[in-house]
């Protein structure tokens, strides 16, 4: 029996009069190359990608924007020139051929797309990425109405990623955040491809309870997530002496979800998330993780998101989270810290992997974990956060600008004057946060814009990037200093609670979505 969303494209009725999955769509027509004629060449143009996402996202109703994030947390929109990634996903949509994922021959029977086609062409692999997706909002069951809300496609998101449970709602809220925060990316070619942040509230349905909220057992600041028993050993054959460096080729919710596989026989001890520095274990530490060959016995992985070919999966969050973790590993097991004993995969015996690659900075990474790199300022952390305007000028313009572009706004160069550009782009993001849009940086829109990201719950305890960045919001919403040191203590748990209780939520100290969400709309 074919399946309906088989006729996805055709907009044709199947047997018996019944509407098919693409019965629906405005002017849907199957392409001719679709019923097994050659595809014509992709038309070049000053912005392929853009084209291509805007007519994916026509053809099969899904949300633009909704698929540039999907991409962009997949591969940062880097086809890789058809080179599979670890788990053999292709192409800037990741379309995968594995045995729990066939997200790539789905695409081929829905879009009549060669797998070649889809693995080395971008523009059928994003058609691709997006009738994969539409195929996932018919069997969630999404209306044409409730399509064209983006916050109920979550469910369809999260069977995306080709993961159950936790992982899935992980990968989903991953999604879902660089909608909320925005994003401006340049991809191999130089093309800009844009997301302009917007206040999101995924209807997560029977997601919402799967969260990953286990801690780490030997690393505090981490999350727990087991890798499947048949990816490692238990125990130990030699003397833990090295920390091995690895780079994902794959995302991270992906990777995770790898490591859960039994078909896959490969693990890490440790993953690292590219944009706030996020950990989850996998494997204990007394146990052998399958990352090295000859060297897993006596060392210890730790995967970061990315690929080796490009550097913008290295972030400055990720690099320091990963330092901190080896720095603490060390620490704790007597190994060396320098680059005998801080090694990447390429410089382990017996092995043929590159990565962590050319891009991968060791001389600042080393610095970080020796403790010798220094801090300094990021720019965004004050003692207070003075109103900024037309006319302004100096760091916390500076910051201002920062912070829109980030979030996919236009506020110009980042040179510290409040001009016209900067003004509309505070304009448009108080729009979108339901705020006055008098163009003024106020303490609301300060609180929305140093909050703006992820939504961890943070607790008593934690540390880490997402710690400052609630500690700046804090700043800003009370109008008094918490210090911005990344570590979740007396002072931070007192600052909260008070925030909590001047703002009619429940004051318990714990950084939750409420806590969250009324810091992102600015109250």
């Amino acid at each position: 029996m074919v399946p309906a969303w088989r006729d996805l494209r055709s907009g044709r009725r199947a047997a018996g009069g019944r509407r098919t999955a693409g019965d629906d769509l405005p002017g849907h027509r199957r392409r001719p190359w679709a019923a097994g004629h050659p595809a014509p060449a992709a038309q070049a143009g000053p912005e392929p990608m853009n084209q291509a996402f805007a007519a994916a996202a026509e053809e099969f109703d899904v949300p633009r924007d909704l698929l540039a994030a999907v991409g962009y947390g997949e591969t940062h929109l880097d086809g890789h020139a058809g080179r599979p990634s670890q788990a053999n996903g292709y192409g800037v949509m990741h379309l995968a051929s594995n045995p729990t994922n066939r997200s790539l021959e789905k695409a081929a029977a829905l879009t009549g797309e060669s797998a070649a086609a889809l693995r080395n062409d971008t523009e059928a692999n994003i058609l691709g990425g997006a009738a994969v997706l539409r195929s996932h909002a018919d069997a969630v069951g999404l209306s044409r109405a409730e399509r064209d809300d983006i916050d109920a496609w979550y469910p369809a998101v999260a069977r995306y990623s080709g993961a159950e449970g936790a992982i899935a709602a992980l990968y989903a809220d991953t999604v879902y955040t660089f909608l909320a925060e925005g994003l401006h990316t340049t991809v191999p070619g130089g093309e800009r491809i844009s997301v302009t942040s917007r206040p999101v509230s995924p209807d997560k349905g029977a997601l919402a309870a799967a969260q990953v909220t286990a801690p780490s057992p030997d690393y505090p600041s981490a999350l727990w997530v087991p890798a499947n028993s048949a990816n490692y050993a238990a125990g130990r054959t030699a003397t833990v002496d090295k920390v091995v460096v690895h780079v994902t080729q794959g995302s991270y919710a992906g990777t995770i979800s790898w490591f859960q596989n039994a078909t896959s026989k490969v693990s890490s001890h440790y993953v690292i998330r590219s944009a706030d520095g996020e950990i989850t274990q996998m494997v204990r530490d007394k146990d052998t993780a399958y990352h090295a060959k000859s060297a897993n016995a006596s060392s210890l992985g730790i995967e970061h998101e990315g690929f080796v070919d490009n550097p913008s999966w290295f972030t400055d969050s990720m690099y320091r989270s990963s330092a901190a973790l080896t720095a603490y590993l060390c620490n704790r097991y007597g190994i060396p810290k320098d680059r005998s004993h801080v090694i990447g995969h390429s410089e382990a015996p017996g092995n043929d992997h590159t990565d962590p690659g050319v891009h991968w900075n060791w001389t600042y990474y080393m610095q970080l974990v020796t403790g010798t790199g220094g801090s300094g300022s990021d720019g965004l952390s004050f003692a207070s956060y003075a109103t900024q305007k037309s006319g302004s000028s100096g760091a916390q313009v500076k910051a201002v600008q920062k912070l829109l572009n980030d979030q996919g706004y236009q506020a110009g160069a980042v040179d510290g004057t409040f001009g016209t550009a900067t003004k509309s782009a505070v304009q448009a993001f108080q729009t979108a946060r339901r705020l006055t849009a008098d163009g003024t940086v106020g303490p609301k829109t300060w609180t929305a814009l140093l909050s703006a990201g992820t939504t961890p719950t943070l607790v008593k305890g934690g540390s880490g990037d997402a710690v400052k960045r609630l500690q700046r919001a804090l700043t800003a919403a009370l109008g008094s200093t918490v210090a911005v040191d990344g570590a979740f203590g007396s002072a931070t748990d007192t600052a909260v609670r008070g925030y909590q209780s001047s703002r009619g939520l429940t004051a318990d100290g714990s950084a939750g979505p409420d806590t969250w969400a009324a810091l992102q709309s600015g109250r």
